[in-house]
C-alpha cells in the first residue's frame, strides 16, 4: 500500500509541505500530552474532582520540551503557503473566491460538527451523573480549547487575497508595538489580543512570500533562523519573557495566550529551521513508508488535532476506575511523574486511533461536487474496482 501511495503521488507535488505539516501537527499533539496533566484529589468521594497542572509549573528546567513541541508557527507558515498558492490556481481556473472559500471551510470545520455535539452530550451526561461542576468546566476547556487555532486560521484563510503581497513586518511591528504598550508603558493588559491574528500573520505572510519565491534561497531561512533565536534568547534573558513557549498555570505572562513578541521570534526561528530542511525532507519523503505515513497524517490533520485532547481526557477518566495513577492523575512535580508519563503516550496514542477510526469520516467525506482528483495522490481504479483516495 505504501509503495501504491508513492507511485500515485503527482511528481509535481512537493513532499516537504506535507511533511512540514504532519509535523506540526504532531508536535503540537505530543506537546500538549507532555506539559498538561489531569490531577485527581485524594478525597474519599465517589466523584473525584480533576484540575489541569503542567509540570512546567513545578519544573522550570523542562521550558525546552516548549521549544521542541510548540510547532503552530510552522503550521501557519505552510498554511500561509499553500493557501495563497492554492487561491492563485483556483484564481487561474476561473474558480471565484466564494467557491474557493467555500471548500477551505468546509473541510476546516466539518470535523468541529462532531467534537461539539459529543461534548455536548458528554456534559450533560456528567452532570446529571453527579460529577463536579468545576471538572466538568475543566474538561471541556480542554476539549474545545484547540478550537481558537481554527478560528484564527480560517479568519487568516478568508483573508488570502488581501494578504498575499503583505510583508511580514507589519503584523511584526504590530506585535512589537503592543508588548511595548503593555509592558512598558502599563496599558491595559487586554491590548494584548490584539496579537492574536498579528502573532500568526507574521508565519502566515512568510507563506505567502514562500509561495511568491522570496523564500527559495537558503539564506532566507538562515536569516530567519539566527535572527529570530538570538532575538527570542535576548528577550527572555534581558526583557523578562518566559522561557516557556506555552502557558503555565499561575505564571503571570504567558507567551502563548496571547502570543508575545518572544512568541513570535521564536516562530521565526522555527520557520526558518522548517526552510532549511524543505531539501532534506523531500529526499526522505522518496521513501514510500515515510511519505505514506505522512500523507496518513495529512489525510487526518483534523481530526488528530481535534481529538487529541479528547484521547487524553478517556484515557484519565478510565484510569480513575483503577485509583490516582502515577503519571496521569498525580501532581506533576518530579522525574517519576514525566517518566511515568511517557509510559503513558502510546495509550494515548491508541485512544486516538480509536476516535481517528470513529469520527475520520467527518474529515474524509467524499466530496459530491465535481472537483480534480485528490491534491495528494490520483484517484485509482484497479482491476477490483476499488480506489485509492486522499485529500
Amino acid at each position: 500500500m505504501a509503495h501504491d501511495v508513492h507511485r500515485l503521488t503527482p511528481s509535481h507535488r512537493d513532499r516537504a509541505v506535507d511533511a512540514l505539516r504532519a509535523f506540526a501537527i504532531l508536535g503540537v499533539v505530543l506537546g500538549h500530552w507532555l506539559v498538561t496533566a489531569l490531577v485527581a484529589d485524594t478525597g474519599d468521594s465517589p466523584h473525584r474532582t480533576l484540575h489541569t497542572a503542567s509540570p512546567l509549573q513545578h519544573m522550570p528546567y523542562l521550558a525546552p520540551i516548549s521549544w521542541a513541541f510548540q510547532t503552530l508557527a510552522v503550521f501557519f507558515l505552510v498554511g500561509g503557503h499553500v493557501g495563497t498558492r492554492g487561491y492563485a490556481s483556483a484564481r487561474a481556473r476561473g474558480t471565484t473566491y466564494g467557491q474557493w472559500l467555500r471548500a477551505r471551510m468546509s473541510r476546516l470545520f466539518r470535523p468541529v460538527a462532531a467534537v461539539l455535539a459529543l461534548w455536548t452530550v458528554a456534559a450533560a451526561a456528567l452532570l446529571l451523573a453527579g460529577a463536579d461542576l468545576g471538572t466538568v468546566r475543566t474538561l471541556v476547556k480542554l476539549a474545545l480549547s484547540p478550537m481558537w487555532f481554527l478560528l484564527v486560521f480560517a479568519a487568516l484563510t478568508a483573508a488570502t487575497p488581501l494578504l498575499t503581497r503583505l510583508s511580514p513586518l507589519w503584523p511584526l511591528a504590530v506585535v512589537l508595538h503592543v508588548d511595548l504598550l503593555r509592558f512598558g508603558l502599563g496599558a491595559p493588559s487586554w491590548l494584548g489580543w490584539l496579537n492574536l491574528p498579528a502573532g500568526w500573520l507574521v508565519p502566515y505572510t512568510l507563506g505567502a512570500a514562500w509561495t511568491r519565491g522570496e523564500l527559495d534561497r537558503r539564506r532566507a531561512g538562515w536569516i530567519l533562523l539566527t535572527g529570530g533565536a538570538a532575538a527570542t534568547a535576548g528577550l527572555v534573558a534581558w526583557a523578562g519573557y518566559p522561557a516557556s513557549m506555552v502557558g503555565v498555570p499561575g505564571a503571570a505572562v504567558s507567551n502563548l495566550n496571547p502570543p508575545t513578541l518572544a512568541a513570535v521570534t521564536f516562530g521565526l526561528a522555527q520557520c526558518g529551521l522548517a526552510l532549511l530542511l524543505r531539501a532534506r525532507l523531500r529526499r526522505a519523503m522518496r521513501r514510500p513508508l515515510a511519505w505514506a505515513a505522512v500523507a496518513l497524517v495529512n489525510l487526518s490533520a483534523m481530526t488528530i488535532f481535534l481529538w487529541h485532547q479528547t484521547a487524553l481526557m478517556a484515557t484519565t477518566a478510565t484510569g480513575l476506575l483503577a485509583g490516582r495513577l502515577p503519571g496521569l492523575h498525580t501532581v506533576p512535580d518530579g522525574a517519576g511523574w514525566v517518566m511515568a508519563r511517557l509510559a503513558w503516550l502510546p495509550v494515548f496514542a491508541l485512544a486516538l486511533t480509536g476516535c481517528w477510526v470513529a469520527f475520520r469520516a467527518y474529515e474524509q467525506r467524499p466530496r459530491r461536487t465535481r472537483h480534480r482528483p485528490s491534491r495528494v495522490i490520483r484517484v485509482h481504479r484497479g482491476r477490483t474496482g476499488g480506489h485509492i483516495r486522499s485529500t
